[in-house]
């Protein structure tokens, strides 16, 4: 599949480098971008080639949030309709509903939450708005020095968006979420350290090779099964109401682990090599 916002390039360990690609408009985000990102991260879902994913902006910038240049409603919604509480519950996916309602970075954030992959955010230089908040459905950010990050909704009389209110109060803590969006500030690198957004920083010229170095980390010498699993209890225990929620979906799950790639995995350890998995994103079962 060939992409005209994005670039694909995938290494022969299976990391996935994604690549936003409009570097002559800062990577400003559009709808033809937001139906690529989904396209390609429901892509990274199934293709057993992809083992991790990191992402990243052409050029000096990740990306200079939503592309305010295009005529009409710049979000790409339907002014014409009248949406109810109801609607976004009962007819969500369906039209219009589902083109001219849905939030266009909200689609993607949950492309990029249901990949069953590592992905890591590799953040270059100015990430706002869109270009912000969907890092936060990203496993992993790291930062250049020369990273900007603004959650500057309110500058525009607008509201956080791409599932955001969902992410970022886990990532940094109620209190600073509702700072960072009532205050609409540029944050720097070491602010969004500090605040525990990202990872680490690093020099523009390291930024890449160590985001790739960690995607790397994650996978070789990993099963594929194993990881998707982990993956969904990490997110589905932080939502959890009680610890008995996780134990049954942990439960589930090292059953299916332990009668598939660790099976393999005990072995290896045992006659002292390594171990060969063969468990793919296809074998992992809903976990509740």
């Amino acid at each position: 599949m060939e992409y005209d916002t994005i670039d694909w390039s995938i290494d022969s360990d299976g990391i996935l480098l994604l690549t936003l690609s409009r570097p002559e408009q800062l990577n400003a985000f559009s709808v033809t971008m937001a139906t690529e990102l989904v396209a390609a991260f429901t892509r990274v879902r199934t293709d057993d080639d992809v083992r991790a994913v990191v992402v990243t902006g052409a050029g000096r910038a990740f990306c200079a949030g939503m592309d305010l240049a295009v005529e009409g409603n710049v979000f790409g919604l339907d002014e014409a309709l009248s949406p109810t509480v109801a609607d976004m519950r009962d007819r969500l996916t369906e039209e219009p509903f589902e083109s001219g309602v849905r939030d266009t970075g909200g689609k993607v954030a949950l492309a990029i939450h249901s990949c069953d992959k590592p992905v890591i955010a590799a953040i270059n230089g100015p990430a706002v708005g869109i270009g912000a908040t969907m890092t936060l459905a990203m496993d992993i950010r790291m930062a250049s020095y020369d990273a900007r990050i603004g959650f500057v909704f309110g500058r525009l009389g607008i509201v956080p968006e791409a599932t955001s209110s969902y992410f970022l109060p886990r990532i940094v803590g109620l209190q600073t979420a509702l700072e960072w969006i009532y205050s609409a500030d540029i944050l720097d690198a070491q602010q969004a350290l500090d605040g525990r957004l990202v990872r680490s920083v690093h020099s523009r010229e390291e930024l890449l090779p160590a985001a790739m170095d960690l995607a790397r980390k994650f996978v070789v010498g990993r099963s594929s099964s194993a990881l998707a699993m982990a993956r969904r209890l990490i997110y589905a225990g932080s939502g959890s109401a009680h610890p008995m929620d996780a134990h049954r979906r942990d439960s589930l799950a090292m059953w299916h682990a332990s009668v598939g790639d660790g099976r393999e995995g005990v072995a290896a350890f045992m006659e002292k090599r390594r171990p060969t998995f063969r468990g793919t994103t296809a074998d992992v079962p809903d976990l509740g």
